[in-house]
């Protein structure tokens, strides 16, 4: 099974367990960066949850997610339509003052990585800002039903370092704010940039 067969046919248990998860820290983090009424794409949206507080700071969301069955949920949640695209499906050119990736580009091999994270960064406008977070580690492979590509500090970095045109505006390490005692997370801030 596939990561994104395992929404399909998770998506209801994953939807419940994860629309109320307060991500505040995080959210002030990214939208401290955003001009008003930004355009931000919430990539591999879940439940909405995300979508639904960026909503709500008044921001043009457009919510996307691989799963069609996690699609029609995050629809109704946040009452809006959700485009029904894989990462490799994607196609937006400087479009977005803003990507939110929490925990969704950790479901892309790495050897896969590269093509995608390419397809990111040419949807974020001039100055944009890319959030990403992972799982923190070193493995790769199936966890729980789904492909996770886990990173440790070290290798996030040289993965952004990869992209001239990509700039760090924090990255650091964090405890899972579901279960404290389960696994520590890295995230990273980035800005595209441009280059002369």
């Amino acid at each position: 099974m596939d990561s994104i067969e395992y929404y399909d046919k998770n998506a209801v248990e994953y939807f419940e367990r994860t629309v109320d998860i307060n991500m505040q820290n995080w959210w002030d983090l990214f939208t401290e960066q955003l001009p008003e009424g930004a355009s931000v794409l919430d990539l591999g949206c879940g439940s909405g949850r995300d979508s639904a507080y960026f909503i709500s700071c008044g921001y043009d969301v457009t919510a996307m997610d691989a799963s069609e069955e996690m699609c029609d949920l995050a629809s109704i949640h946040i009452g809006q339509d959700v485009l029904h695209l894989s990462f490799a499906e994607m196609d937006f050119n400087e479009v977005f003052d803003g990507i939110w990736a929490c925990a969704s580009l950790l479901h892309v091999p790495s050897d896969e990585i590269d093509t995608i994270l390419s397809k990111v960064i040419n949807s974020l406008k001039i100055n944009g800002v890319l959030f990403m977070s992972f799982r923190y580690g070193e493995y790769e492979g199936e966890r729980d039903g789904r492909y996770y590509t886990d990173y440790r500090t070290k290798t996030l970095k040289e993965l952004i370092g990869r992209y001239e045109n990509l700039e760090i505006i924090d990255l650091d390490k964090c405890e899972d704010v579901v279960d404290k005692n389960n696994s520590e997370w890295l995230f990273a801030l980035v800005r595209r940039i441009e280059l002369e």
